[in-house]
């Protein structure tokens, strides 16, 4: 048995790649067929958007309620404080009176 030379080596090679690519198309062909009678899975559902509070009324209200309590504890305070202060000054000049006649006293008594 001789060796086939190189020219009917490449023409049997080539022979056998045209079989193979017949093969690997109809392989091909086959597992195409496969993926399109399956059925396709659902995408994932997409996540909810993030709920935002809607603006309550009552909320607003209740802030309203709480400033004017606030508003009126200051107007209190004022006022308290103005009090002092008038009782603080009517102190004062009482005493300034009663040092000022006692004064007089220590100074007619010489």
């Amino acid at each position: 048995m001789t060796e086939p030379s190189p020219l009917e080596k490449a023409e049997q090679a080539a022979r056998e790649a045209a079989a193979n690519t017949d093969v690997a198309r109809i392989v091909a062909a086959v597992l195409a067929t496969q993926q399109a009678a399956q059925p396709q899975p659902a995408p994932p559902p997409a996540a909810p958007a993030p709920r935002r509070m809607p603006a309550i009324p009552a909320s607003y209200v209740v802030l309203g309620i709480v400033g004017a309590g606030a508003l009126t504890g200051l107007a209190m305070a004022a006022a308290v404080l103005a009090v002092a202060v008038a009782v603080g000054g009517v102190c004062v000049t009482v005493c300034l009176l009663v040092l000022r006649s006692m004064w007089q006293d220590v100074r007619k008594g010489r």
